[in-house]
């Protein structure tokens, strides 16, 4: 890791292409999704250890309520018993969701319930899975939520917008990481990533490890956020 004291704050990961990496073995895409937990949970221990304070992890788009029904029920199948709350007390991870809860099972939601209050009282990394989320949908129901306060148009401000947000309790990514190849954000945290640092990387989710988050950080870090400004104003602020 080339700079130590410049980690990202947030990180935000579209895990990509477990179905892909399932069939170039020859196997069935629940077997990709499978091998993603894996994943997961090698990434949440790596960015707990570089010190990251919020990982979000799109899992579940509105858009995958299409995929083929035996498709999600394993997916769904997956959250109820891959959940488990020993990689996040062991590493002191707090556990959060965004998204469309009441549109996903019963049984999933209870757990889910379970395990962000049970984390609660941890004080390291917050990890949050993105699940039946969208951005549009996310922006769609602040605009829903302003309307019924009764707030005039000329008060709404930006920072307005963003506490009627899911996300009102973490800081905007400062780098989002997309695995298998894709080259789009897929309504992902839109409005979040008005600033963000993309990196994209031919990697399947199943794939991507420890070395593969420093590398992701290590392109980050040569990187020069200007927010706007010129570059030797950001260098004179530094």
């Amino acid at each position: 890791m080339q700079q130590l004291n410049h980690i990202p704050e947030h990180v935000a990961i579209i895990m990509d292409g477990n179905g892909r990496w399932a069939q170039a073995k020859g196997l069935p895409r629940t077997a990709g999704h499978v091998e993603g937990v894996t994943a997961v949970k090698r990434v949440t221990e790596e960015a707990t250890r570089l010190g990251i304070k919020y990982l979000t992890l799109y899992t579940f788009s509105t858009e995958n309520w299409n995929r083929p029904v035996a498709e999600i029920e394993a997916l769904m199948n997956l959250i109820l018993t891959q959940l488990e709350e020993e990689i996040f007390m062991k590493n002191n991870v707090r556990f959060r969701m965004i998204g469309e809860i009441e549109r996903l099972p019963k049984a999933v939601r209870k757990r889910i319930s379970e395990c962000m209050e049970r984390t609660s009282v941890n004080t390291g990394m917050t990890m949050i899975i993105a699940l039946s989320y969208s951005s549009r949908w996310e922006l769609t129901r602040a605009m829903q939520n302003i309307v019924r306060e009764g707030i005039a148009p000329e008060d709404i401000t930006e920072e307005m917008i963003s506490q009627h947000l899911t996300t009102n309790f973490m800081p905007d990514p400062d780098l989002l990481i997309r695995t298998g190849g894709e080259l789009r954000i897929s309504n992902y945290l839109l409005w979040q990533c008005a600033y963000t640092e993309f990196y994209f990387t031919d990697e399947y989710w199943p794939d991507f490890g420890e070395a593969s988050l420093r590398k992701a950080i290590e392109e980050y870090q040569m990187r020069q956020r200007r927010y706007g400004k010129t570059g030797e104003q950001v260098t004179n602020e530094e």
